[in-house]
């Protein structure tokens, strides 16, 4: 990956948090806003980077303004991607203040370049990091500060991982191979489960979501399946064109391509070892 640390960067005689957004009202713009001046207050040395743009900018100028935070509040505006790296190792602790997420890719930046995770609690964030690399907090500035408050305190008693430790254990989650045994995983789960039939669907939404909003459900998974048969009438399931098995058969492929890997890796560590009796003979 190309999130790595680098610890000599960071500024020992401050604690800065980095914050890489988009400024809009969903990644919590307006909790940030909060946030700053009641840290800042708290800790004299506290600093913030903040990168990203969007119409929500005018509340941080505004803060920063209102407080005299000029010096301690750094507000970078858009960001390539190949300057986020950049950004991420200058910081001690990365913050997400979003409102709704479904995975959040920032905070997995964040923590591949070492810096502890403080992030609300919505969407898919819990599954995304190990619970001692993540301070989850309720979308609330009382909350947020809390969290930060948290991992302030462990930064100064030297309790956080190191950076290296951090980025060594999150490289591990997410590799491609990491990637694919997990999605094939889920398609696994979800070839084993037990199709319930039509009448049993709609009691459930009866059920669990009320009398009158569960009929409303019910109405609309109708239509829905109404429609699905009718689309499948029109193109029948017989139609559709089947996947490739790209092994090959029993995998044949898989095998043939891992043989030829590690011929190759074997070829650039000793060449001679991957070359005929007679090209050697000739040589001598």
């Amino acid at each position: 990956t190309d999130f790595t640390p680098d610890p000599k960067i960071r500024d020992r005689s401050r604690i800065t948090v980095v914050v890489v957004s988009r400024l809009v009202y969903r990644k919590g713009i307006d909790l940030l806003g909060g946030i700053i001046p009641e840290m800042c207050q708290r800790y004299p040395n506290l600093h913030f980077i903040i990168g990203g743009e969007g119409p929500k900018r005018i509340i941080l100028e505004e803060v920063r303004e209102r407080y005299q935070l000029h010096d301690r509040v750094r507000l970078l505006g858009a960001l390539e991607h190949q300057q986020v790296r950049n950004v991420l190792v200058q910081g001690d602790i990365f913050l997400n203040t979003s409102l709704t997420e479904a995975f959040c890719m920032a905070i997995v930046e964040g923590a591949s370049c070492g810096l502890q995770v403080v992030s609300t609690r919505v969407g898919g964030i819990p599954e995304v990091l190990p619970e001692n690399f993540i301070i989850l907090c309720k979308p609330s500035v009382k909350s947020l500060c809390s969290g930060l408050e948290q991992a302030i305190n462990r930064l100064l008693a030297g309790e956080l991982l190191s950076p290296e430790t951090i980025h060594r254990t999150v490289s591990t989650f997410y590799t491609w191979r990491d990637v694919a045994e997990r999605t094939e995983k889920v398609y696994n789960r979800v070839a084993q489960e037990v199709v319930q039939p039509m009448d049993q669907r709609l009691e459930r939404l009866v059920r669990h979501c009320g009398v009158v909003t569960g009929c409303i459900f019910a109405l609309f998974a109708i239509v829905s399946f109404l429609l699905l048969n009718f689309l499948r009438w029109m193109t029948p399931d017989s139609s559709i064109d089947i996947a490739v098995n790209a092994t090959g058969p029993n995998g044949a492929w898989l095998r043939q391509y891992s043989s030829e890997r590690k011929h190759e890796l074997t070829r650039k560590r000793d060449p001679d070892a991957c070359k005929e009796p007679s090209d050697l003979s000739a040589e001598h």
